[in-house]
């Protein structure tokens, strides 16, 4: 996450969504007052304790929200990217066995693993992209856009437009290797994957084929 008072904006790194291309870009356009908590890559905390000891970047929303204040939160423009949870789940399987060639060998195999066998239900990784974005009531979402990886460098530049910062090409980073994400499903994983992320394939308009 960065929360920049400089350009008033607060930036919430959706797991698995080019957050780490994003960070770079934005980092760019911060200023000594501007903030931010990141794990990989770059090591940097929030200046509040207890949302410094969570070590990783993915922090909510409703997280921040205390330490900055209802006039600046509500004031500041509240962005993230988010993805096709299909896509978005492909990708984390992948993410997750790299190092190997498990998941290029045995790649429906890996997914029942995570999905059904043992989802891994703390990991951030893995939650629902809206359970970082959304208001106390779990429905609501905070945000006052939403860029998308299928579009990431449009959508950059559309919130960049929107902040009054220069953009820029996005770099690629720390991707990972699959296909298509299309090919990897058979019908019994197309139906968990919708059961589990079905608040953000609503919130966000995806299908499986893609944005509705």
């Amino acid at each position: 996450m960065i929360v920049s008072h400089r350009h008033r904006f607060i930036f919430a790194a959706v797991p698995k969504t080019g957050t780490h291309a994003v960070r770079q870009a934005l980092r760019e356009q911060l200023g000594e007052e501007d903030v931010e908590q990141v794990g990989l890559f770059v090591d940097k905390r929030f200046p509040w304790e207890e949302l410094a000891a969570i070590r990783h970047g993915h922090l909510s929303l409703r997280q921040v929200r205390p330490y900055l204040g209802e006039e600046a939160f509500s004031g500041y423009f509240k962005f993230a990217f988010v993805r096709n949870p299909f896509d978005r789940f492909v990708s984390y399987c992948a993410f997750m066995l790299r190092g190997g060639e498990v998941f290029q060998q045995q790649p429906r195999e890996a997914m029942r693993h995570f999905l059904f066998a043992e989802p891994p239900e703390q990991h951030i990784l893995f939650q629902p992209q809206a359970s970082l974005l959304v208001d106390e009531d779990g429905q609501t979402l905070l945000t006052d856009g939403v860029g998308r990886v299928e579009d990431m460098q449009g959508s950059y530049e559309a919130i960049c437009a929107r902040l009054g910062i220069p953009s820029r090409p996005l770099d690629r980073v720390n991707g990972s290797r699959h296909g298509d994400y299309r090919r990897y499903y058979d019908q019994a994983l197309i139906d968990g994957v919708t059961r589990r992320y079905a608040q953000d394939l609503d919130l966000f308009g995806y299908t499986f084929e893609g944005l509705r």
